[in-house]
């Protein structure tokens, strides 16, 4: 089979690592969340195993655990014979709500979408869910307090709404910590709320300069690009603005738009990707779920990964991304990861997820500790171009690239006075390594490439140990 090659011509789809061969590797947009399992008692909870101690009350009253009856019941059953008490989980009984094993069809790799303005209602169901949750807790813990305050001998009691409260948190924050970084970045981090004829939704992006050029992913914007189209930028202080889309890159998954009627804004301090460590600290920040200024931590999981940029399964977009296991979820795309130090080293723009774990009708799932973020030195000069030109240059070789059958990247057809034939490169070479990067399918090379600058000169190492220098070369892209 035929892929496309890193100059942008037309490819046929990838599928995900992990179901098919990687040159035929796509990326998933739909698939059904795994089915919701009945509980044992079908009221939210566990069922409560009946014994012999245990006695029925009328239903005007309550089992209280403390009266003289029930300690009756409790002397009876510890003075009963082992023999006659009955343990639920030895004597053939299903622990309550354990479910069944069952197979989860493949994963898929797809880009973290703006969440969709007709799905307003998952926010006020997610708030609704957690007051849910709130008002057990709180049920609960009234019932223990009230017992535990209250002294049958008549003795004097604790009470911990007595104390007075602690004295208020003073002083700086601790340098390298999730909050100072919290501090630092959630004033330049943007909520984008986008509509276009195609449809409506939501990202994040993060301030560029104090007069408004603002960075985010191509797929927050895609919607209200070619006309017909409005952006609008919210503040960390509740301010807004017009934007529009200033340039994009669908290859890379970059787009830079512009706020109209504002000043003074707070850019981010921009770090660099090309000294990430595995393991290392990180910071998410953005719009999930229409949730703005949500702050997530993890660390860096993996660095390198070949992802389709946008979700879309085109070899044409596949970067090199950081892999994270902060939490990214819908309306994250296009805000930052961070370092520890508060400088941004990525752009948040896809998630990993089983295909179990994706919503209805399309929609993508939630996170499970997989994301994907573009690396900021690629993205910084991706959004120089476009801010000096208004529009993005594509580095290529020039030549179709698949999956060889025995490992690597194999050359297709190689475009006439391109940088791969003035290399010498031909129809049939299989590349192993780019300079020290090892390469094992299509995907690795086409990302590899797109982490270089047009004119970068690079090694490439054949099968069979054969070396060739070929100097990139750049091209402008042209979005459709």
């Amino acid at each position: 089979m035929t892929e496309n090659d890193p100059s942008g011509q037309d490819a046929e789809k990838a599928r995900p690592a992990g179901t098919q061969p990687d040159a035929e590797r796509s990326a998933s947009w739909a698939a059904q969340p795994a089915p919701q399992q009945p509980d044992a008692t079908g009221l939210g909870g566990h069922a409560t195993p009946q014994t012999g101690a245990q006695q029925a009350y009328p239903p005007d009253q309550q089992y209280n655990p403390w009266s003289p009856q029930a300690q009756q019941a409790q002397t009876q059953t510890q003075q009963a014979p082992a023999s006659e008490h009955q343990n639920p989980y030895t004597q053939g009984h299903q622990i309550p709500g354990q479910q069944p094993p069952f197979t989860q069809p493949g994963p898929s790799v797809y880009a973290v979408p703006q969440q969709r303005q007709a799905k307003k209602s998952t926010s006020g169901k997610l708030l609704a869910g957690v007051a849910a949750i709130a008002l057990v807790v709180g049920g609960v813990a009234g019932g223990t307090v009230g017992y535990l305050t209250g002294d049958a001998t008549g003795g004097s009691s604790v009470n911990a709404l007595d104390a007075p409260k602690p004295a208020q948190q003073t002083g700086n924050l601790p340098a390298g910590s999730v909050e100072s970084v919290a501090q630092k970045l959630s004033p330049s981090v943007v909520e984008l709320q986008v509509s276009g004829r195609s449809g409506a939704g939501e990202g994040s992006g993060f301030v560029l300069s104090t007069d408004g050029y603002v960075l985010t992913n191509n797929h927050v914007v895609e919607v209200a690009a070619g006309g017909g189209g409005q952006i609008q930028a919210v503040f960390q202080d509740g301010k807004k603005g017009t934007a529009t889309v200033v340039g994009r890159d669908p290859t890379t998954d970059i787009a830079v738009v512009k706020v109209s009627g504002v000043s003074g804004l707070t850019p981010v301090e921009l770090g660099r990707s090309d000294d990430l460590r595995v393991g290392q600290p990180v910071v998410a920040i953005g719009s999930p779920f229409e949730l703005a200024g949500t702050v997530t931590s993890g660390i860096v999981s993996a660095l390198n990964r070949p992802v389709s940029a946008g979700g879309g399964g085109d070899q044409t977009t596949v970067m090199s991304a950081v892999q994270t296991d902060a939490a990214i979820n819908p309306g994250n795309s296009g805000g930052p990861l961070a370092n520890m130090a508060g400088q941004v080293i990525g752009i948040n723009s896809a998630i990993y997820s089983p295909k179990s774990a994706q919503g209805q009708g399309g929609e993508s799932g939630g996170n499970v500790g997989i994301g994907f973020a573009i690396p900021i030195d690629q993205a910084r000069r991706t959004a120089d171009d476009i801010i000096n030109t208004g529009q993005a240059t594509q580095t290529f070789i020039g030549a179709r690239v698949q999956t060889a059958p025995t490992g690597g990247a194999q050359l297709g057809e190689i475009s006439p006075g391109s940088p791969a034939e003035k290399a010498g490169l031909k129809s049939g070479d299989v590349v192993t390594k780019l300079d020290e990067r090892a390469i094992p399918n299509a995907d690795a090379l086409v990302a590899e490439i797109r982490t270089r600058a047009p004119n970068d000169k690079v090694k490439f190492t054949l099968n069979g140990g054969k070396v060739i220098e070929v100097t990139l070369g750049g091209q402008p892209v042209t979005p459709n």
